[in-house]
């Protein structure tokens, strides 16, 4: 409405918004994810979703780049009353801003679950929908809650992403740490290091020697739709076989687009703790 205005907590600080948006183009996964769970469909999206339970709100948008790139063209003829950028198409904040109200609601995992909160009651405020907000964080409180439960005296873990041929492991610090932090998983290599964004290179030695008595696996061809080696059988050799996990039937596999791509939306975060819960609460 003219004359309104609202303060909005974004990634980079608070932002003054003028009227509620009406047509919004998103760049951000977790974003597209987040206000799905509100109701709110936007407009123009990036030309991959990757998440197979947001495809539906892909039909009826205006393409307007990628998660990497804004078409900045394409947004400029879309003329949105705002644009949310985040994560990847962060960095483009400023060019983007040269086109169209933008705010960065990026979510950078180190301290995912307090950030996916925030995130949500920004969008309950900005799009009036507070009530479904709410609703939505008690649900994500409600399911950590349970995952905690699950996890509690069950053992150390290992979070590792395969990527091809290639395995990255990742700890407390990193993108992926929140599952220790936040849900009390013991980390089977306390000194790994966090800072990498793209984990640290580790050989199947490795794996065998931390031998984690649960092993969380983020296959990265799935999440992103790459033909390639799956992390199930890049993970089963002999060295791997070795470990705590592996005999005993503990190497979970995280839900792909939902942990990679989309982190920090409520409705895949949902599913990534309501997957780690069921693994645990299945073991003795």
């Amino acid at each position: 409405m003219p004359g309104w205005a609202m303060e909005v907590a974004t990634a980079r600080g608070p932002v003054s918004v003028d009227g509620m948006p009406r047509r919004i183009a998103v760049f951000d996964i977790a974003a597209v994810d987040t206000l799905a769970r509100l109701g709110i469909r936007p407009d123009g999206l990036p030309d991959r979703l990757y998440v197979p339970d947001l495809d539906a709100m892909a039909g009826r948008a205006t393409r307007v780049g990628t998660i990497h790139e804004p078409d900045l063209e394409a947004l400029s003829a879309f003329g949105p009353d705002l644009v949310i950028v985040g994560g990847r198409s962060s960095p483009w904040l400023d060019q983007v801003r040269r086109v169209a109200p933008a705010i960065d609601m990026s979510i950078d995992g180190r301290d995912l679950l307090v950030q996916a909160r925030a995130r949500l009651a920004s969008y309950g405020a900005l799009f009036g929908r507070r009530t479904e907000a709410d609703a939505a964080a008690a649900e994500l409180d409600a399911a950590v809650m349970r995952a905690r439960d699950a996890i509690r005296g069950k053992g150390t873990g290992l979070i590792v992403m395969a990527n091809g041929p290639k395995v990255s492991a990742y700890g407390a610090g990193s993108r992926f740490g929140w599952i220790h932090t936040d849900l009390g998983l013991p980390p089977a290599v306390p000194e790994l290091s966090g800072a990498a964004v793209h984990g640290e290179a580790v050989s199947f030695e490795f794996i065998r020697k931390a031998d984690p008595d649960w092993l969380l696996v983020l296959d990265r061809a799935m999440a992103i739709g790459e033909p390639g080696a799956k992390a199930g059988s890049t993970l089963a050799n002999e060295l791997v076989a070795q470990t705590s996990a592996a005999r005993h039937g503990r190497i979970v596999q995280l839900p792909p687009a939902d942990v990679y791509i989309a982190a920090g939306g409520i409705t895949a975060t949902l599913r990534a703790l309501a997957r780690i819960e069921a693994a645990f609460r299945a073991a003795p």
